[in-house]
């Protein structure tokens, strides 16, 4: 059902969003044994996109404009990180073992031979669950904490210091939402890594495996090395991502960004997310690596002996590896999610992002 969702962003009547609702609270039923009540999404959900063909929905930043900023965030990562998650796989398998593949395509190749296409999306479940959630909390908290920022020193001096309003705002929903990743963050990696047969591959299982047998802590054995990975890769997306939508329409579309059409702006979107991905990939590498790494351990002591007995074993150059697999998966996917972002934001009445709001 999820792979039809793309039809879903060129559709903006009641009624086809109705539909489109009804696949994602669908989809989303697979995962209620790990908690997630599926009708309570879905009203959520419905709330958000079924709005009435004669109500014009405005930019204000209420409430409903910070739900509606969650729910596109959640698509957003999502759909994204499932979409790509062959590449993930072959990703995360090289960090645990640089001798396994030589090449991304010979881990394709090598996966699909023993596993079959299906092979290659092992790991899906957690993937589309914990970043849909991590994207809620990306994207829905930034817009939050902008405003806060922005409301706090005022409008002029927040552009005057617009950097360091990106900066701080970005870091602190990048917290939030790796609290909400991290648990099947854990799973997915577990279910990836682990030799055939050691490990089970059904996420409700994988999760209730590694709370059994390792509890709470087995969960978020990872959150100290994920923040290290994620928060500095946060910034870098969102303040690179600014800036480059200032320098298109400074430099290239020189008009009032409002005069320019929607596919026109979704374009700018989609290119200023592809070079934020590209410097984020470089920038959060070698902590993604102890990421993969310390999730693949099956039992940790603390994670600073964890992280020096890696290092130890890996050494410098070993947290390169994988980069050019990353660079390739996090430009395209960090270009997608802005893309899906701004798209969804404009379906539903919202402007494209960019720069603060001035009351």
């Amino acid at each position: 059902q999820l792979m039809h969702l793309h039809e879903f962003f060129f559709f903006n009547d009641t009624a086809t969003t109705e539909i489109y609702t009804e696949q994602i609270v669908g989809s989303v039923r697979c995962v209620q044994e790990t908690g997630i009540n599926a009708e309570y999404m879905g009203k959520i959900l419905k709330l958000i996109f079924c709005k009435g063909s004669s109500s014009k929905m405005s930019d204000k930043h209420d409430l409903s404009y910070y739900l509606k900023c969650m729910v596109g965030g959640a698509m957003a990562c999502g759909l994204t990180h499932a979409f790509v998650t062959p590449l993930d796989l072959v990703k995360c398998r090289r960090q645990v073992d640089p001798q396994l593949y030589k090449s991304l395509f010979q881990g394709f190749s090598k996966i699909k031979a023993a596993d079959g296409f299906g092979g290659l999306y092992l790991g899906w479940a957690p993937t589309l669950v914990g970043y849909s959630l991590q994207g809620l909390g990306k994207f829905g908290f930034y817009e939050v904490f902008k405003d806060v920022y922005a409301n706090a020193l005022g409008y002029e001096n927040a552009v005057k210091y617009q950097t360091i309003g990106y900066s701080i705002s970005s870091a602190c929903a990048e917290v939030i939402a790796d609290l909400l990743l991290c648990p099947f963050e854990a799973v997915k990696v577990r279910v990836q890594t682990s030799l055939p047969g050691t490990f089970p591959t059904q996420f409700g299982t994988a999760f209730s495996k590694i709370k059994g047998d390792e509890g709470v802590n087995g969960l978020y054995k990872g959150i100290a090395p994920l923040w290290a990975r994620q928060v500095p890769y946060t910034i870098v997306k969102f303040v690179f991502f600014e800036k480059t939508v200032q320098a298109f329409y400074k430099h290239i579309f020189t008009q009032p960004k409002e005069t320019y059409s929607k596919a026109t702006q979704l374009s700018v979107t989609f290119m200023s997310g592809y070079i934020a991905g590209v410097l984020c990939a470089i920038v959060s590498h070698p902590a993604d690596t102890m990421v993969s790494k310390i999730n693949n351990m099956k039992q940790a002591s603390s994670t600073l002996d964890a992280v020096k007995k890696i290092y130890g074993d890996i050494g410098f150059r070993g947290l390169w590896s994988g980069l050019g697999t990353r660079i390739i998966m996090v430009g395209t996917l960090t270009g997608l999610q802005w893309w899906i972002y701004d798209r969804f934001k404009t379906m539903v009445g919202l402007g494209t992002t960019g720069g603060f709001k001035k009351n």
